[in-house]
């Protein structure tokens, strides 16, 4: 049997049909043989929607890890910088429309939300670390599924090029077929 050709994130490799005849045959008539590549059409597309969908989240995701990684670097900057007033007043967001102000002390830590309502303290250098970390690998599999999307998009239009060329052949062979059954 003839191992599948997959992406490096195994997502398989679909053929391309050069001789209808090796697809069609007795054993698997036209109907079956363009059952197969619908149904593979359609593995595809439901790839592809979850894969769009992987990369609106990271493209959400991506901004928002910048943003907190670049306050603690700043939280950092201000904690060895020699000001005489290490105290800042900024500006927090409780909701999306609900802003505070507070005064704010640098202490060395800071508090992350890991999701799923928790939250824990953090030194700053762990903070920049395990930040930088999730940012590069949300950049990777950001990559990764636009690489993903791309290649979703030639297996889709390989499928569609294989049905159509299948579905051609058929109606040229029924036509052979009906012009043998006038001429005889």
């Amino acid at each position: 049997m003839a191992q599948v050709q997959t992406n490096p994130r195994g997502i398989p490799t679909s053929p391309f049909v050069e001789r209808v005849e090796d697809y069609v045959s007795d054993a698997e008539p036209v109907e079956v043989v363009l059952k197969k590549f619908q149904e593979a059409i359609s593995k595809y597309k439901f790839m592809e929607m979850n894969m769009l969908q992987r990369r609106k989240i990271l493209e959400e995701k991506i901004p928002e890890i910048q943003k907190t990684l670049s306050t603690v670097e700043f939280l950092m900057e201000k904690k060895d910088g020699d000001d005489d007033t290490p105290t800042m007043e900024t500006e927090f967001e409780l909701n999306d429309t609900l802003y505070a102000r507070a005064k704010i002390e640098p202490s060395g830590t800071v508090y992350l939300w890991l999701g799923a309502n928790v939250m824990l303290e953090y030194t700053l250098e762990e903070a920049q670390d395990l930040l930088a970390s999730k940012l590069g690998t949300a950049k990777l599999s950001l990559s990764n599924a636009i690489e993903d999307l791309d290649f979703l998009r030639d297996q889709i239009t390989t499928m569609e090029v294989n049905t159509a060329r299948v579905y051609n052949w058929d109606v040229k062979q029924r036509r052979l077929a009906k012009a043998q059954e006038g001429s005889a």
